[in-house]
């Protein structure tokens, strides 16, 4: 059984969120999903889809750590308590996966550092920052380094976690997940058609 918690935050985006977790949710084995909040409680979206989230637990193990971006990134970056749990819990996961402004919360939390990561394009400028200690990969759809995965803006999300499918389970259940749900899938990492 693979364990999944997908951090949601105030102004989040929704794609980020549910779209790498519809991929992670068909991998072989079972998944177990949670969706949590440093606090807890109801969570408020892009498009104003309300999600209720459990509290973080900074001590728990996890398989899969996703964390989403969107506009509430922008006042998370100054949140010192978001970014010690999120120190806590990267050290505590698995593997991290972030997708779009989520990675400028993991830069501000400085567990980038010394590390390859990508950001949305239209946020780049803003992205990069956040740390001047991360290798910034601007011409990506999403970089891999040790266990981080950080993708571009939005759907490219969906792409990352077919590629993190392929990477931990093969190509043919990856293709069979992008067949699935009728997903495009540029499995190419470096073919990034918006860093232009």
């Amino acid at each position: 059984m693979t364990s999944i918690e997908v951090l949601l935050f105030d102004n989040f985006t929704m794609l980020d969120a549910f779209g790498p977790v519809e991929v992670l949710s068909r991998l072989e084995g079972g998944v177990e999903v949670r969706y949590v909040s440093r606090l807890g409680g109801a969570v408020a979206g892009s498009g104003n889809v309300k999600v209720s989230t459990e509290r973080l637990e900074e001590d728990a193990e996890v398989d899969i750590f996703l964390v989403p971006g969107g506009m509430g990134t922008r006042t998370l970056v100054a949140d010192e308590a978001m970014l010690a749990t999120l120190r806590a819990r990267s050290r505590r996961s698995q593997w991290v996966l972030s997708v779009c402004t989520g990675s400028a919360l993991l830069a501000k939390a400085g567990v980038l550092d010394g590390r390859r990561a990508t950001s949305n394009k239209r946020a780049w400028d803003w992205v990069i920052q956040q740390s001047s200690k991360v290798d910034w990969i601007r011409r990506a759809r999403w970089v891999v380094d040790g266990k981080f995965y950080t993708s571009s803006g939005v759907t490219a999300g969906v792409d990352m976690a077919l590629g993190f499918v392929r990477d931990q389970a093969g190509l043919e259940l990856a293709d069979q997940i992008a067949r699935a749900v009728e997903h495009v899938w540029n499995p190419d990492s470096t073919s990034d058609p918006f860093s232009q």
